[in-house]
């Protein structure tokens, strides 16, 4: 697969131009796209844009990649990529103009569509504080000319970098009274991301203009889209970047409340547990994102999992077993290796409006008897059980195969997260 033909077009590199041993001696490495070609394509040979998706080699050696022109790139020990804080966002509920017939915001694949579906229903306007936004800027341009610093290994001066017209993609800009909004949108879920898909076009459009310009990060994600705003401390140090406020938006018909929950819980026909192993996997909105993912492109290889979006090996593991587990992903294998793709209940769900898409993947977890018994308990304690609760229930639910102690445990974080999830669809109440 294409992870493992970068991971050795890289090898090749670095042996034949000592990269190791030039970054030890001098700090960083120039390389040109032709250089790189030698090997593989530079397009894709450069494209990380989580830390997870760095060759072996450059995680090992603590190294990343940046581009300086539209043919050359540095590479050192620095820290290109920001974590994403995990924080309890209150989530806003808005309005989608009824009239429009040629964007339908329940089935959206794509950045694009995303953004669009945010600018017509007015949460961009609503997040930024301006009333009269128009779309401005977007699409593949030159950097220009700047320079900044760059954070590498603790202990020694940051490293200058000198950028001479790089090529950067903007996705959406939107211009209004006061400040050029610039937004970086994904559809998918990750730990971290690449600080240059802010850093190059805030640079770029602060030298352009007198007004303020401010970087935007959306994350689109079963039906949820949640704004980040980012600054620069000192706009001449990429590592100074810090999060400046962050809001969550959902367009739905109507709210789930705590009876609808309450009546699901009435209603549930429970399944007889899976020959599967027990979900490890801590992030429900992580498991629902792979489905779609999986819907988008209608298969999906192991190995493309974790080449192309922000999963390692376990992960990948951990996160299909789980969707798996609940009846929405099916596992086959052919000459291409192991490929996921999406039950006739994985695909009906996603025929669904939003709201009833949600409802589903709530009962898709309630028929389990430990998920049901613990949302029960945590209604009538208004807080989540202990996790020796926790633990007990899931003795009594008929797991397969969890065995120890330790794994009951381990997997018991799973059971409070994922009940969690199902609380923070409610509306109407705050249980924690």
């Amino acid at each position: 697969m294409s992870a493992s033909k970068n991971q050795v077009a890289w090898l090749q590199l670095f042996a034949k131009y000592g990269i190791v041993e030039a970054i030890d001696y001098e700090g960083a490495f120039d390389i040109t796209a032709t250089q790189i070609n030698e090997f593989r394509q530079a397009r894709l040979m450069t494209k990380f844009d989580y830390k997870s998706q760095l060759p072996e080699l450059f995680r090992r050696q603590n190294i990343s990649i940046l581009p300086t022109s539209r043919g050359s790139y540095i590479l050192a020990r620095m820290d290109t990529f920001h974590p994403f804080k995990e924080a309890k966002t209150a989530l806003s509920r808005i309005e989608f103009p009824t009239h429009l017939e040629s964007i339908d915001y329940h089935h959206i694949t794509s950045e694009s569509a995303a953004l669009n579906c945010a600018y017509i229903s007015g949460m961009i306007a609503d997040f930024v504080g301006e009333d009269q936004l128009l779309p401005t800027v977007n699409g593949r341009m030159g950097s220009s000319t700047f320079e900044f610093e760059i954070d590498v290994e603790k202990g020694q001066a940051r490293l200058p970098v000198r950028v001479e017209n790089a090529q950067l993609e903007i996705d959406g800009g939107y211009e209004g009274k006061n400040a050029l909004y610039l937004i970086e949108a994904k559809n998918s879920i990750s730990d971290d991301f690449l600080v240059r898909q802010l850093y190059y076009p805030y640079r770029l459009w602060s030298k352009r203009i007198e007004k303020q310009v401010r970087s935007l990060f959306l994350t689109y994600t079963n039906g949820i889209f949640h704004f980040r705003e980012y600054d620069f401390s000192d706009p001449k140090h990429y590592n100074s970047i810090y999060l400046v406020r962050e809001k969550k938006y959902a367009l739905r018909e109507r709210a789930i409340t705590r009876n609808l929950l309450k009546e699901l819980l009435v209603d549930t026909v429970f399944v007889e547990e899976p020959a599967i192993p027990f979900p490890q996997a801590d992030s429900f909105e992580r498991v629902i994102n792979l489905c779609e993912l999986i819907h988008k492109n209608g298969v999906l290889a192991k190995d493309v999992i974790t080449a192309n979006y922000d999963f390692d090996k376990r992960q990948t593991d951990y996160y299909t077993s789980a969707a798996r587990y609940l009846g929405l992903v099916e596992k086959v294998q052919d000459e291409n290796g192991i490929q996921f793709i999406l039950t006739e209940q994985g695909k009906a769900i996603f025929q669904q409006k939003m709201t009833d898409r949600q409802l589903a993947f709530i009962e898709a977890i309630l028929c389990h008897k430990v998920f049901h018994t613990t949302l029960s308990r945590l209604f009538e304690l208004r807080q989540m059980p202990h996790k020796d609760e926790i633990v007990a229930i899931m003795k009594a639910s008929n797991l397969h195969k969890v065995g120890k102690d330790s794994t009951y445990r381990r997997r018991a974080s799973t059971v409070s997260r994922w009940t969690a999830w199902i609380v923070a669809q409610i509306e109407d109440l705050l249980l924690f």
